[in-house]
């Protein structure tokens, strides 16, 4: 009988996409839970006295506003980092990690494709995405009134949160076409982890440094340079993640299909 892999990989992986939503939702809801604290507190006029490379890099200009301090602390360092630390994680285990255990080999005994077993891999990395976001974006409207959130518009979440998700789908597909590709899970992990940092660094400091663009090779960018917690949805940006996911996993997985396993 055919095994289905993407239920059997959200089953298998249930515990750990239920810690990283939950665990991603409370630590965001916890930073903007402090948001009246910041602009009833004089945080912001504090902020106005770092040096100016420290607030374009860390997006501090205006922590005054609710879209402000949240692009900058909630959206804008502590989510993007956690939700690129999860697509890279599951996205290295979801193949490479099989293949390193050996229960590849028990996966592809059945009659399954290796293409159709790794894109199913990736629509399980795609729903944990979709299901950190979509918990994020409930619990921001939960406390969008007691934290003084209103002046977001719940379209300006919705927006935000869909870009989170493409955030987290393109570093799980770097990872899981990696995996695909190499089948070595700990190199996987450390050429990911080091391409997350290094675009990180390059989305927030290419302008700092004096080379803007830089800014156009990171994921980081497109996530949330376009501000979607003030002008909404980024069709343009949200394509350009979604086309790099796509190429990404593409190329993998095209490598996957012809590469010798037992070497």
């Amino acid at each position: 009988m055919l095994p289905d892999i993407y239920t059997r990989t959200l089953v298998d992986n249930r515990r750990g996409l239920l810690a990283w939503s939950i665990g991603t939702a409370v630590i965001g809801l916890m930073y903007a839970a402090f948001y009246p604290q910041v602009s009833e507190g004089g945080m912001a006029e504090t902020v106005r006295t770092y040096p100016e490379a420290m607030r374009e890099a860390l997006r501090m200009d205006d922590m005054s506003s609710a879209a402000g301090y949240l692009g900058s602390t909630v959206f804008g360092l502590l989510l993007p980092l956690l939700v690129m630390a999860f697509g890279v994680t599951f996205g290295a285990r979801a193949v490479a990690g099989d293949e390193e255990t050996g229960y590849l080999d028990l996966l592809l005994a059945h009659p399954v494709g290796r293409i159709p077993l790794a894109v199913q891999r990736f629509a399980g990395l795609v729903t944990g995405a979709n299901a950190i976001a979509l918990l994020v974006f409930l619990g921001m409207l939960a406390v969008r009134s007691t934290a003084d959130l209103e002046s977001i518009g719940i379209g300006e979440f919705a927006a935000q949160c869909v870009h989170l998700a493409l955030l987290g789908i393109t570093f799980g597909a770097l990872a899981i076409g990696l995996g695909a590709a190499l089948g070595q899970r700990g190199q996987v992990l450390g050429i990911s982890v080091g391409i997350g940092v290094l675009t990180y660094i390059a989305g927030n400091l290419a302008g700092v440094i004096g080379a803007d663009w830089l800014k156009y090779l990171s994921p980081f960018h497109y996530y949330i340079g376009g501000e979607p917690l003030r002008h909404g949805m980024q069709w343009a940006d949200a394509s350009i993640l979604a086309a790099a996911s796509a190429a990404m996993v593409a190329c993998g997985f095209l490598r996957f299909d012809q590469r010798d396993l037992r070497s």
